[in-house]
């Protein structure tokens, strides 16, 4: 694992607007696949506030929305957040972080450290030829009046207007807003469909062959995502567990969840950290298969 104090750059070679730090650690990326949940594993290449530059196992379209999970050297926990894909090159993606809440970017600003951006340096200016001063006065000596060309009278400037190009401007302004306005639809579409269908269950799915119980389940879980403690849960000192009604699919994946029992202000952080859980297939007669089982999501301070 390398990690280096000073920010890094981004693939143009631009210093970026947020600083990065060099980093190679393990980085999950969960992205949809014709419907259902893909894990993609890769490596690190730099990492800040603003986002994650990593190498993958596979290749990513810019502009698509994911879940980016890493563990920071020397963190406790394992960090997750939502990202969108802003650069790509070959196997290598630059991801955007959306919506880190302010204990993330704690933990980040502590892990960096206090290193400190290298400023960007203006171009010099050409240094401009020297001129003689004997030609700098000649330039600043007026003429003869002989030598003087006649100059017309000078008219009085009229503004002309080219309406021809005036329609053109504001046409061109008209389908700039129209694109912005298909481009902010498109972006909360495409989140919307992102997290659907995550927790949407299968609609050619058979129903659940077996209820099993949590801790028959707990067994089997090989992956577990904690929660994102709500600020003003926090601030109200609001703790205890959520439990969910949920169903695995026969790949382990959970597809459906109802609130069962805990705070209203945590049941929302508590869906959305245990839609990202995975658990081995359970078994029926031998074949993977869809169950129902209870989850329990634990918040304290």
């Amino acid at each position: 694992m390398s990690v280096s104090g000073h920010p890094a750059t981004g693939f143009s070679g631009v210093r970026r607007r947020i600083p990065r730090y060099s980093v190679a650690i393990p980085v999950d990326i969960t992205v949809l696949r014709s419907g259902a949940p893909a894990s993609i594993p890769g490596r690190s290449l730099d990492l800040g506030e603003g986002g994650v530059a990593a190498v993958l196992a596979a290749e990513l379209q810019l502009g698509e929305w994911v879940a980016v999970e890493f563990q920071l050297p020397n963190a406790s926990q394992a960090l997750q957040a939502k990202a969108v894909v802003r650069h790509h090159n070959q196997l290598r993606c630059g991801f955007e972080f959306l919506g880190l809440s302010g204990d993330q970017r704690s933990m980040i600003r502590r892990w960096a450290g206090n290193s400190k951006p290298i400023p960007i340096l203006e171009p010099k200016a050409p240094a401009s030829h020297s001129t003689p001063a004997s030609a700098t006065a000649a330039t600043r000596m007026p003429p003869p009046l002989a030598a003087r060309p006649l100059m017309p009278a000078r008219r009085k400037a009229v503004p002309f207007r080219n309406h021809a190009l005036d329609r053109l401007l504001r046409l061109t302004w008209v389908l700039l807003l129209v694109v912005a306005g298909w481009a902010a639809w498109q972006w909360h579409r495409g989140w919307e469909q992102l997290e659907a269908l995550t927790v949407k269950k299968d609609a050619h799915a058979q129903p659940p062959a077996a209820k099993v119980p949590a801790d028959v389940m707990e067994r089997l879980l090989i992956r577990k995502v904690d929660p994102v403690y709500p600020e003003a849960a926090r601030r109200a000192n609001l703790q205890g567990t959520v439990v969910l009604d949920a169903v695995i699919s026969p790949d382990g994946t959970v597809v459906n969840l109802h609130p069962v029992s805990g705070s209203d202000a945590l049941v929302s952080a508590a869906m959305d950290a245990a839609r990202w859980w995975r658990f081995r297939p359970y078994r029926v007669r031998g074949e993977p298969a869809a169950v129902e089982t209870t989850l329990s999501v634990d918040f304290h301070p």
